[in-house]
């Protein structure tokens, strides 16, 4: 994950193992990402399966041809999972050069090819670049420091520049937690810039991680749909997807 101030210091970047999963560290107790050791390319923390609530959305069969970008790595899971297991054309964007090498060293992140793309670069000032337009079909936004105390890029222009890098059919999930950040600050600014009935949240986690999904292009799809969808996704790469409907709702 990543700092969005070049006058910062960057944190140092460990690891630590607990039984069957590695966890990322930046300096701190706090897990900044995770894997499976014996299965890196699979999804572990909830929060992070939620990221990928966008396929609820999306035809299945359409999915490798869609581009995805994540705004901060972490531990490279979003990264990983769209790249080996929806075969998407991927792009992530970190800050702290240290993460990139600790996610190539100890997380399995695979080296870049041509459907992936790791850049070095702040986010904020990354993806004003025009060519990046219209060109993201899911974009996955899980921006926090070592301390994890609030989202470090959450203004509505934040918000505005990320909508424009969706594609017309193009979605954002992005992570919102901290213990000094305000969801409903957070989400209203999103509001503001996506339109309420483009939105759509999760109930929190037990952690505290709430996953808020937002829609380049507003659509209402019908239960009936979205549980066939989630059954087709759970299916095909064992996402909790069926179990989302639950916790998952239109704002």
């Amino acid at each position: 994950m990543k700092k969005n101030t070049k006058t910062t210091e960057l944190p140092e970047v460990n690891f630590s193992d607990y039984g069957d999963v590695r966890c990322l560290h930046l300096g701190t107790e706090w897990i900044q990402g995770s894997m499976l050791i014996d299965s890196p390319f699979e999804i572990e923390l909830e929060y992070v399966q939620r990221m990928m609530a966008w396929l609820l959305f999306v035809d299945a069969a359409s999915v490798p041809k869609r581009r995805a970008m994540q705004l901060g790595l972490g531990a490279a899971t979003c990264t990983k999972f769209c790249f080996k297991k929806l075969r998407m054309q991927t792009t992530a964007i970190e800050i702290n050069p240290q993460v990139i090498t600790a996610c190539r060293l100890w997380f399995k992140l695979p080296p870049d090819d041509a459907k992936l793309e790791v850049v070095l670069a702040d986010a904020a000032l990354e993806i004003e670049k025009p060519h990046w337009h219209g060109q993201i079909d899911a974009l996955q936004v899980d921006l926090y420091d070592h301390e994890a105390a609030a989202p470090v890029l959450d203004s509505a222009e934040f918000y505005a520049n990320c909508r424009r890098l969706l594609t017309d059919d193009g979605i954002m999930t992005v992570n919102l937690f901290g213990r000094s950040s305000s969801y409903q600050d957070s989400l209203d600014k999103i509001l503001g810039v996506f339109g309420a009935h483009a939105v759509w949240a999760f109930k929190p986690t037990r952690e505290g991680n709430t996953i808020v999904l937002a829609q380049r292009t507003a659509s209402a799809p019908k239960r009936e749909a979205l549980m066939a969808r989630a059954e087709a996704i759970q299916t095909k790469w064992g996402l909790p997807a069926t179990k989302w409907l639950r916790v998952f709702k239109q704002i």
